[in-house]
């Protein structure tokens, strides 16, 4: 018997953090892990910063566990993050190898580290030696060509990672142009490690076709997809989701909307966020283009909500199954 498929939640700075899985957990169905955005400065002498402290404060949402994510090239930073987080009750955390960012990857951090295996491997030593809870990793297929995920391979089978999320793009292209499925493949080939799968699925028959192409992966993470289509875990689970999506997704709209005032203290920077928020959910109506450009003009909190009930009752929702064309974790 086939079992169900792993969903996961990937990070997306500066909207899933706790606000947003919060209310996102509390509206729909079928992920399995919520990946938080990447977490840094963690150092021996310091505290965690009471704002980033207040994003680890669930363990679980609705039932579904959060997997916080750090982003670092420094060992010890690693180690303390996985202490901290194991005492508030974590079972695992996330190193990111995967940021495609330039301000990030020429530190050699995020993508930028895939091109110095040496570099992974020494921290990797030590950090397995030191880590009491589950080590994963989130990388890309190298940063300046797909071919450096070559040279990384035996190392992440010899430290036996947990886990290993494998966007299949270089952190050179961004988002932008097709996902390697040539060098993914064979990537998966040699590697001894559990796979999932990151990158442009943004449909179930985006999941289909891919599933399909991978037989053995059972395991996948989603970003831009669940932004545009929160249904979509659900739908390609198939789980119950209700007759009236469009009604749905305005609840969940509002309770966001109005959770992330609360979470501001009513400052409109909360507007700021929505905003890059819809330019993802934008995609799943019948005219992406006219919604968020109704949306994004806005500048005080009354136009947000016109403009929201504007969207509701004059545009149709339809879902993913649009071809989705924006910018995944």
């Amino acid at each position: 018997m086939e079992h169900p498929p792993k969903i996961y939640l990937a990070p997306f700075q500066g909207i899933t953090g706790a606000t947003y899985r919060v209310v996102y957990a509390r509206h729909f169905e079928g992920v399995d892990k919520l990946f938080t955005p990447f977490f840094t400065g963690i150092h021996k002498d310091s505290k965690l910063p009471a704002r980033k402290q207040a994003e680890l404060g669930n363990t679980f949402e609705n039932g579904v566990e959060v997997i916080p994510q750090i982003l670092s090239k420094d060992a010890d930073e690693i180690i303390l993050f996985s202490r901290f987080c194991e005492k508030l009750g974590f079972k695992e955390i996330n190193w990111n190898l995967g940021c495609p960012y330039p301000q990030v990857a020429n530190k050699k951090r995020g993508s930028g580290m895939l091109p110095f295996p040496e570099i992974v491997d020494e921290i990797l030593n030590k950090v397995m030696a030191e880590t009491a809870i589950r080590f994963t990793v989130k990388c890309r297929l190298g940063y300046f060509s797909p071919l450096e995920i070559f040279s990384l391979i035996p190392i992440f089978n010899r430290h036996k990672i947990d886990e290993l999320t494998i966007h299949a793009r270089i952190g050179k292209q961004l988002y932008s142009g097709e996902p390697d499925q040539k060098n993914f493949q064979n990537a998966i080939s040699q590697l001894t490690v559990p796979v999932v799968y990151n990158g442009d699925i943004f449909s179930l028959s985006d999941y289909n076709r891919l599933r399909n192409q991978y037989p053995a992966i059972n395991a996948w993470m989603i970003g831009r997809g669940i932004l545009a289509d929160p249904f979509l875990p659900a739908i390609i689970k198939c789980t119950h989701i209700g007759s009236d999506n469009q009604a749905h997704i305005r609840r969940f709209i509002d309770d966001l909307y109005f959770a992330y005032r609360k979470h501001t203290n009513d400052k409109l920077s909360s507007l700021g966020i929505l905003k890059e928020y819809w330019h993802y959910l934008a995609e799943s109506f019948n005219d992406p283009h006219q919604v968020f450009k109704k949306v994004k003009k806005v500048s005080r909190f009354e136009e947000y909500e016109d403009a929201v009930s504007f969207v509701f009752r004059e545009f149709e929702w339809v879902g993913s199954g649009i071809k989705q064309n924006s910018s995944d974790g």
